[in-house]
């Protein structure tokens, strides 16, 4: 064996016996750095900004570590949502940023989602950037309509809505409203009903519905202080302010503008309280970063043993090196079974090629019969109708009707006979001119007799086309399945049952012969049924046949359409 193939060998199991204790400690560090992630989250939302911070960036020290892409992404956002929360956009702006970094690298639509909406917001409402907002937002609603987030989906169409009305594009805005409107009941939340109302109250008062901007203003109103949402409740007055303004009232347009003012100073001094906040980070450092140096020396302890772990590995193949005859002998039955599989994939492509020659000359005799019946009906029939004429007109023009004449026509009439017959035989008219369903059904009543009934059940309308030559191959398969039935089985009785189901065509041949062996079919002759397993393998069909002694027997088959080619003919708009 070459030297540096048994390198590689050697590296594979140095691999080997790596990965597992690798992956256990991997997906332990991924369990801890999930719990700090979701203990940071819950601070963030019991308003505890310090303590999130703190967390956040300790998952964040550890989720680099390990390169986890998802996790680096979702910390990033939870560091942003803090800032966010505590007023410090520009921090904000920047850890949100660098989250949808991480994200884009994700499957993650969920948070995808989330970064983008939360950019938006920062580009809308504190930067004033509102093109780069709105392109934002729609990113975000790309990503949870991605995700089927119903709740999701409502909450950005209500952001799209507030920004194009904030800058006056009331009818871009309009069909993001439309949605809520009819989508909230069922998938909003209570947290954006006021801010709902508030829009319909601005887009009431732009197409001067003033009895209706009314109700809406007041419901935003109304709800916004029961709810104490003084965020949407501010901006409520305010826009309703400018809508009595509009409306001349001045004195309800100063009252509402006032009470804006007031909340708008609370939630000034309460954003000023949660910057303040900030600096009692330094005062309660000390006990968290206890907390930190636990959680840190555990994860250097579980490092440190990993470490001491792969060394003890790499000893171990140090004693691979003494069985070099072993990974000989598994190079040599590698080698082997890569030639097997050679060998198989020349056997399939042999056996491939000698499918493709049968479908090749199953084609070919599928044309010829075309042909041949088209020369017969057009060619031959039509010379021997001719020749009779031409014997009538003699024997009008000379008032004869000699014995040798008169047997000369009976002749003709009979050979013209046959010759259609065995035309019809070759290509069935109905079967050209009518289509596949008639032809079968002409085909049942014609094998019908006082031995045998054919019953014949169709579910598809009888006008139904498909292609000539998929409605030909079809026709002869069954015809011949029903003459094996006619030659063989001595039923009395037999059903063909055809129908349609997700673009494919399912037909079901039954009779109440004397059947066989299903396991010894394979040794039973003159049934044709190769050449008929060739044919329906050349359509990318199945077939399956199931029979037992005296109990009659149940072939199904099931083949793909193929469709006559339909000309569209364009549709105009009315005027």
């Amino acid at each position: 064996m070459a030297p540096h193939r048994i390198f590689i060998l050697i590296l594979i199991l140095i691999h080997f016996f790596n990965i597992p204790s690798f992956a256990k400690e991997k997906k332990n560090t991924l369990k801890e750095i999930t719990q700090i992630s979701n203990e940071a989250l819950k601070d963030m939302d019991a308003g505890n900004f310090e303590k999130s911070l703190i967390k956040s960036r300790l998952a964040l020290k550890y989720a680099i570590a390990i390169n986890d892409n998802n996790l680096i992404a979702s910390v990033y956002n939870t560091i942003g949502a803090n800032f966010d929360g505590l007023a410090e956009f520009d921090k904000a702006f920047f850890y949100y940023k660098k989250g949808l970094l991480y994200a884009n690298k994700t499957n993650n639509d969920e948070l995808k989602n989330w970064l983008n909406n939360n950019i938006g917001n920062i580009y809308c409402f504190d930067k004033k950037q509102y093109e780069k907002g709105i392109f934002y937002y729609k990113k975000s609603l790309e990503y949870s309509e991605k995700s089927k987030d119903s709740m999701q989906i409502v909450f950005t169409n209500l952001n799209l809505t507030w920004a194009y009305f904030d800058i006056g594009q009331f009818e871009k805005g309009f069909p993001h409203l439309k949605f809520i409107n009819k989508y909230h009941k069922k998938h909003g939340d209570e947290s954006t009903i006021v801010a709902l109302n508030m829009l319909n109250g601005m887009y009431h008062s732009y197409k001067n519905n003033p009895e209706k901007a009314v109700v809406f203003f007041q419901n935003a109103i109304k709800l916004g202080t029961e709810g104490n949402q003084k965020s949407d409740l501010s901006y409520s007055h305010y826009e309703f302010s400018k809508f009595l303004l509009k409306k001349n009232d001045y004195e309800n347009a100063y009252k509402n503008l006032e009470l804006y003012n007031k909340i708008t100073d609370e939630l000034n001094i309460e954003e000023k309280l949660n910057k303040a906040n900030v600096v009692g980070i330094n005062l309660q450092i000390d006990e968290y970063k206890r907390e930190i140096d636990k959680i840190g020396n555990d994860y250097k302890t579980k490092e440190s043993i990993l470490i001491q772990e792969q060394s003890r590995n790499k000893k171990i193949v140090i004693l691979l090196l003494g069985i070099l005859l072993v990974l000989s002998i598994l190079f040599y039955l590698y080698s082997q079974n890569t030639q097997l599989k050679q060998k198989n994939k020349i056997k399939d492509i042999q056996s491939q090629l000698q499918q493709n020659t049968i479908n090749a000359s199953i084609n070919g005799q599928e044309l010829e019969r075309k042909k041949i019946a088209s020369f017969l009906h057009d060619n031959i029939s039509a010379l021997l109708s001719s020749a009779g004429l031409h014997l009538n007109a003699f024997t009008s023009k000379n008032h004869t009707n000699a014995e040798e004449i008169i047997k000369t026509k009976a002749i003709l009439e009979e050979a013209h006979d046959q010759i259609r017959d065995l035309s019809h035989e070759l290509m069935p008219t109905l079967l050209a001119r009518f289509g596949l369903f008639y032809a079968l059904e002409d085909l049942c009543e014609k094998n019908s007799n006082s031995v045998i009934q054919f019953n014949y059940y169709i579910v598809v309308p009888t006008k139904t086309r498909y292609n000539e030559n998929f409605e030909m191959k079809m026709y002869f398969i069954i015809m011949e399945l029903l003459n094996n039935i006619i030659k063989h089985s001595r039923a009395t009785q037999a059903n063909l049952t055809i129908q349609e189901n997700n673009n494919s065509l399912q037909i079901k041949i039954e009779d109440n012969g004397k059947g066989f062996d299903n396991d010894k079919f394979y040794i039973l002759e003159g049934f044709g049924i190769n050449q008929i397993k060739a044919r329906i393998n050349n359509l990318k069909g199945t077939i399956l046949i199931n029979s037992k002694l005296n109990s009659g027997t149940t072939v199904t088959i099931e083949v793909p359409i193929t469709y006559q080619k339909k000309i569209t003919t364009p549709v105009f708009p009315s005027q």
